[in-house]
């Protein structure tokens, strides 16, 4: 039952992608970002001030996952400050890595429908994907704390 509508969630995000659009004005970074398992892409746009992340979008095709947990990141990490989504970045790592959180207190949102993904190894980065190319984005962001590889 609860696979069910994680599934039903996971098919939404892919269908009816948040914050799909390419997003420009000042302050804003981009990163082009290809997973090396399968080929999905994502040209991911971040506009910071302050360290406050004030808009997100992305633009890319791929598979369900990869488009829905890209749809789904967009939502937790807009008009969040980059030490909070580092934090969610961590949590969503373990979720995918692992199959559950560290830290029950971090509101994962709709990305915790993923959660099934870790019994999947080779779409593990599918779903990691957008999180990886944010690695890249903020790597010179203080505050935020990507995954070392």
């Amino acid at each position: 039952m609860l696979n069910d509508l994680y599934r039903k969630i996971v098919m939404e995000h892919a269908k009816y992608r948040r914050n799909y659009n390419r997003l420009e004005g000042e302050n804003v970074r981009k990163v082009h970002y290809k997973n090396p398992t399968c080929g999905d892409v994502i040209t991911l746009y971040i506009q910071i001030k302050s360290e406050k992340i004030e808009d997100v979008s992305f633009e890319g095709e791929g598979c369900s996952i990869s488009m829905a947990s890209s749809s789904m990141m967009t939502e937790l990490i807009k008009n969040n400050h980059v030490s909070n989504v580092s934090l969610m970045r961590q949590e969503f790592e373990q979720l995918i890595r692992k199959g559950k959180t560290a830290n029950e207190e971090i509101d994962l949102g709709d990305a915790m429908s993923l959660q099934g993904v870790h019994k999947l190894r080779a779409r593990h980065n599918c779903a990691l994907m957008a999180w990886q190319a944010l690695d890249k984005l903020l790597s010179d962001v203080s505050g935020y704390r990507g995954i070392e590889r």
